[in-house]
C-alpha cells in the first residue's frame, strides 16, 4: 500500500527529440537574425563620426552614426533629410553630415540672416541669425541633381554657403544618417 502525503522521489525529466528540435531552431533564428543585422548594416550601411559641431544640438562632435548608403538609389534627398557627402567629390577629405533645405528646382536665398527657399522663409529648423550668407547672398537656382545643405549650428558650419563646396551634386551623396549612438548629451536613437 502506497502512502499518501510527501515524496521526494524526483521523476526524471525525459528531453525528446521534439523538444531538441524546438531549442535547436531558436538557436538558429537567433543566429540567421544577427547575421542579417551585420549583413544589412555592412552592405547597405556605413558607419561613421561627426566631425565638428555644426549640427548641434541634434549630432556632436565625434558621436557614431549609422548611415543608409541604400536608400538614395531608389529615392532622391529630400528637404529635412541628414546627409552624409564628401564635398566635391573629394575623397581625401572627411565626410561632411549636413541637412539638406533645397532640392532640385528650388531657388536658395539668405537675406538679413534668415534663409529663403523659393522666395519663403525656411522654418523646417530654426536658425539662428545667419551671420555669413556666403554664395547664398544671391540667389542660386538649383540644377537637376544638385541639393543645398546646411548645418543645424548654422553660425559653426562649412556648408554649401562655402564656394569650396556650393550645390551638393547627388552622386556625391553618401547616404542618409538613419541612426546615432548615444553620446554624453544625447540619447541614442534613429533619425526621422
Amino acid at each position: 500500500m502506497r502512502r499518501k502525503g510527501l515524496s521526494f522521489r524526483q521523476k526524471k525529466k525525459i528531453i525528446n527529440a521534439s523538444l531538441m528540435r524546438e531549442i535547436w531552431s531558436y538557436v538558429f533564428i537567433t543566429i540567421a537574425a544577427v547575421v542579417l543585422a551585420f549583413v544589412i548594416i555592412f552592405c547597405v550601411g556605413m558607419r561613421t563620426s561627426v566631425i565638428g559641431v555644426s549640427m548641434e544640438p541634434v549630432l556632436y562632435n565625434g558621436q557614431e552614426i549609422l548611415v543608409n548608403r541604400f536608400i538614395y538609389r531608389v529615392m532622391a534627398p529630400k528637404t529635412g533629410d541628414i546627409i552624409v557627402f564628401l564635398p566635391n567629390g573629394n575623397e581625401n577629405t572627411h565626410y561632411y553630415v549636413k541637412r539638406v533645405v533645397a532640392v532640385p528646382g528650388d531657388t536658395v536665398q539668405i537675406k538679413n540672416g534668415s534663409l529663403y527657399v523659393n522666395d519663403t522663409l525656411y522654418k523646417d529648423v530654426e536658425y539662428d541669425k545667419i551671420e555669413d550668407a556666403g554664395i547664398a547672398e544671391n540667389p542660386i537656382r538649383l540644377d537637376a541633381n544638385e541639393f543645398f545643405a546646411l548645418g543645424d549650428n548654422i553660425n559653426n558650419s562649412e556648408d554649401s554657403r562655402s564656394g569650396n563646396i556650393g550645390a551638393i551634386p547627388r552622386d556625391d551623396i553618401l547616404g542618409k544618417v538613419w541612426f546615432h549612438m548615444a553620446s554624453g548629451n544625447s540619447p541614442m536613437g534613429l533619425m526621422e
